[in-house]
Order: C-alpha cells, then structure tokens, then sequence
C-alpha cells in the first residue's frame, strides 16, 4: 500500500537514486510484493483462473539468478492486519475498487486481479528450493524491516512505507532490480539496480530524519488523510508544473523543511492548527490518529533473525497466544498453513476478506458456494461461544460485510484445533 504519491514524487526526481551492482549479499524480501512484481512482469493471464505453471518457472528464474549472484534471499509474508487495524479503512476502499472493476476485466482488460493461488504457488515453490521464508503473525512489515536493519541488508519491495523507515543499505525498489539480465564483471555476477535511501532522500528536500514518519502520516498513507489542508499552497516558486498528488507532497515536504529544528510534537500542533473548520475535539482526535499513523514506523527489536539462523519461531503475539494450540505456530510460520486458513483477521478481528473473483456480476458470488466450510473452519478456530464473523464479499458490484455464524456440528464436534494434527484420514468400506 504506501504513502500515496511518494513513488511518482521520486521517479520524478530520479537522482535521488545510487546506481548499484548487487552481488554477495543478504537480501531481505516483501514476499507478498514480489510474488504480485514477478506475476505481473510476465504479463500472465489474471482474467481467467491463472497461468500457474509459466509463473512458477519464473520463480524459479528469479531465485536462480538471485544464487547465480551470490545474494541470499530471506523471504518474508504478510499474516494478517495486525493489532492496530489501522488499514481497515483502506482495505475496505481498494476491495471495493476491485469490485467496481469487475466489469472491465470480463472484456479482457487487464486490472490487478491476481490469480486466486499466485501467492500459494510461490509459497510452495519457495519451499521446494529451499529459499528460506517465514510467513509472519500479523503484518510482516516491521518485522522485515528490523530484521533488514539487523543484517545490514536491504530490503527488495514495491511498498513505499519502506521508504520512511531508516534503514542502513535502504531499499531496492523492484520496478527498478533488473533481475532477469544477470551480467558478469570477470567472474562474478551482479544485478543492476536502483538503490534507495533516506539520507537522499532527507537531503534532496532538506527535511530532518525523525520528520520522516510525520511526512508520512500527514501525506495521508494508509491511515489517515487530512484532505483539507491544502499542502500544494507551500510549494517553493519556481517549481515545475505537477500532478496535484506530487504537489501536495512536495508542499508537505517544503512546509517540514521550514520547520526541521523544531521538535516532532511542535510540527505536529503546527499541522493540526493548519486543518480549517473543525472542533478541537476533532483536532485532538486528528492529532492522536496521526500520532498512531507514526507508531507504525517504529521499528521493534527482530524477532526472525534467530528462526532464519536456528529455526527458532517467533512467539505468537499475546492477542493470539491464547487460541492457538503449541502445533500451530510452527507450521504457519514455514508456509505450511496458509493464511486463508488460519490468519489474524479471523482469530482476533474476527474478519475475512474473501477474495473478488472474475465472474459475472448478475450472479451471486461464487464465494457464497464454500461459506459452509468455512463456517466450519471458524468453528474449529473460534468455536460457537466467540461471535461472529464478517466476511467481506461482494453482492452485485457493491462490497458488503455479513456476519457469518462459526459452525461445531456433525464430525466438528468431536474435533478441537490441538487436536488435528492427530485425527486420521476416515476411512471407507469397499461397498
């Protein structure tokens, strides 16, 4: 998702950018941006089911010449929202984008809807090249992030939230990491690339780093959009003609610069004041919404780097901790379960966004064909006594959430989540 406009504002301004040979490295990886970059590239079909077995010889491709160079990739899978649920909001907005879209994809244009199983061919082909990965509990981007800092290494991504953490060897943008021309330099291989940081980035707007999560907030990322403040008016004279995102962007950055000795609560009462007609209930509810925008670039200690180096998993967040049996943690975080199945929406929030399929809008969707299994699933994963689930699903082309009952009926009722892993396949008589 990212801070929006940021990657037109720097393609715009390109000498932000170090040209880099990458070889003999560790490379921290945003599976979920990769798997999505390598089905894209290869301009596959997304219309009609996928072209599974064309996207997993490029995976394969990629994770070869990535060998080929020396460079060891540590690949890592967003689990779920997170605690904060910060992004429901957006969620909620681009699922509802894709559903609006649902007619044009029927005539064949090509819109980002990815194939149901892109991410599960790529877990699995992962597993058997025995790349090392972890799907994490919870959003994976701190985590990665952490870890990228631990390592010295940088991180490979389209999301543009990397871009305000301050990494040490920064970030390689994916649009820009020529992975499939490897070249040689004597005996050695290296990939071109795009290398960024927030030192550049810093010292092209003349801006302090511990501004870096407040731009992002106040640009309106993920979680929160102060439309009404009318950022482009700062906008240094002399400036060349911009779309109005950029602009806005770059009047934020000119306004952050202007005050880049004042302290980070100073510039946050000075944007609050800034917001025109409103309350100043709402603007102390402004100002702590975008307070929790910024926590979200706080960086936590790395909890993987001792699951890559000894298989140690992290431990469960405490939210979750409680309701997973010891069997579970392990095998989510090797890719072995995947997260349609057990994931944190459904265990904490109590949510489920079903994915939007190509198929004609007149009809019911398609998804309302396994809403009884899934019902059972809850019931495994919740049981009867914890509420319900709201699927988020389309009706018509609207977007809708509906309250779904977890199911423990029949054969369910003899089952409990710890006890899975021991219940054997049933078994049939020859007549």
């Amino acid at each position: 998702m990212g801070v929006q406009g940021l990657w037109s504002l720097l393609e715009g301004n390109s000498q932000i950018y170090t040209n880099i040979h990458f070889r003999d490295s560790k490379l921290v990886v945003d599976g979920s941006s990769l798997a999505h970059h390598i089905y894209n590239m290869a301009n596959l079909d997304q219309n009609h089911g996928g072209e599974y077995l064309a996207f997993q010889v490029d995976v394969q491709a990629f994770f070869k010449n990535l060998a080929d160079c020396g460079i060891k990739p540590y690949v890592l899978l967003d689990g779920g929202s997170g605690p904060s649920d910060i992004k429901l909001n957006r969620r909620i907005d681009l699922q509802r984008k894709r559903v609006k879209k649902i007619p044009d994809a029927l005539k064949g244009g090509k819109i980002d809807f990815y194939a149901l199983f892109t991410t599960t061919v790529f877990e699995e082909t992962l597993n058997d090249m025995k790349v090392p990965l972890i799907r994490c509990f919870g959003q994976a981007d701190g985590q990665l992030a952490a870890l990228a800092r631990e390592w010295c290494c940088p991180v490979l991504s389209t999301d543009t939230d990397f871009y305000i953490y301050d990494l040490p060897e920064g970030v390689l943008p994916l649009d820009h990491f020529q992975w499939d021309s490897v070249k040689a330099s004597g005996a050695r291989s290296y990939i071109s690339c795009k290398r960024y940081t927030t030192s550049s980035f810093c010292s092209l707007f003349n801006i302090d780093h511990q501004l870096l999560p407040v731009f992002a907030a106040l640009a309106g990322n993920d979680y929160v959009n102060l439309r009404d403040v009318k950022w482009a008016s700062y906008v240094p004279a002399g400036n060349p003609t911009m779309k109005f995102r950029t602009a806005s962007l770059v009047g934020l950055l000119s306004w952050l610069g202007a005050r880049k000795d004042e302290t980070t609560e100073d510039t946050l009462t000075a944007a609050m004041a800034l917001i025109p007609n409103i309350s100043q209930q709402a603007r102390t509810e402004m100002r702590t919404e975008v307070q929790n925008a910024m926590l979200e670039y706080r960086l936590p200690s790395s909890s993987l780097r001792r699951f890559f180096s000894e298989g140690i998993v992290p431990p469960l967040p405490p939210e979750m901790s409680s309701r997973v049996p010891e069997w579970v943690p392990a095998s989510l975080a090797r890719g072995d379960l995947g997260a349609n199945i057990l994931d944190y929406d459904i265990l904490v929030h109590r949510r489920k966004f079903l994915r939007i399929q190509v198929e004609c809008s007149g009809l019911q969707s398609s998804n309302l064909t396994s809403r009884p299994i899934r019902q059972v699933m809850y019931g495994l994963l919740l049981g009867q006594r914890e509420g319900e689930v709201e699927e988020w699903d389309r009706d018509g082309l609207e977007l809708i959430g509906v309250k779904v009952q977890p199911l423990v009926q029949g054969a369910a009722q003899t089952l409990r989540l710890d006890s899975l892993p021991r219940v054997g396949l049933p078994t049939h008589s020859a007549g």
